[in-house]
């Protein structure tokens, strides 16, 4: 059963990196991370943060043109998926994106063209325009009751 959503309102792109922070600390190898939002709302400051947050310091980039980037440097490896150019992921698409979940904490941004596809997420956010550099943050924690034994 999933948890109601926690709604925070970000001002800042640094502010909206420390929301992707706190998500990462809650987050273990295996976990699966999808991120919505419209183009320019945040989604890769989000992962950014998170990113960092998992030791992570080099650059952090849309992987928009490249469909995935794999971040090593922490105490996990870290996938991050851009789903944007996908109208569905097809058998053999998801053949490409199947090792990016592989021992890795993985962030997915336009999760929707894979809806069919993509293994269950751990967390569900959703980041909306709020008016100049505001931002709406809705993170879910999709089956808590099921995650690490909580």
């Amino acid at each position: 059963m999933a948890s109601d959503p926690d709604r925070y309102e970000s001002h800042t792109p640094a502010e909206t990196e420390r929301l992707g922070a706190a998500v990462a600390g809650r987050l273990t190898t295996g976990d699966i991370v999808i991120v919505r939002g419209e183009l320019g709302s945040g989604k890769t400051t989000f992962v950014r943060g998170a990113c960092r947050a998992l030791g992570f310091e080099d650059a952090v980039t849309s992987p928009t043109f490249t469909i995935g980037h794999r971040y090593r440097g922490g105490a996990t490896d870290i996938s991050h998926l851009d789903l944007f150019r996908f109208r569905d992921v097809s058998a053999a698409e998801w053949g490409d994106l199947e090792p990016y979940f592989d021992d890795a904490i993985v962030f997915v941004e336009w999760p929707e063209a894979g809806s069919d596809a993509l293994p269950p997420p751990t967390f569900d956010v959703t980041i909306e325009h709020a008016g100049g550099d505001a931002r709406i943050v809705t993170v879910r924690d999709v089956d808590p009751g099921v995650r690490h034994g909580y």
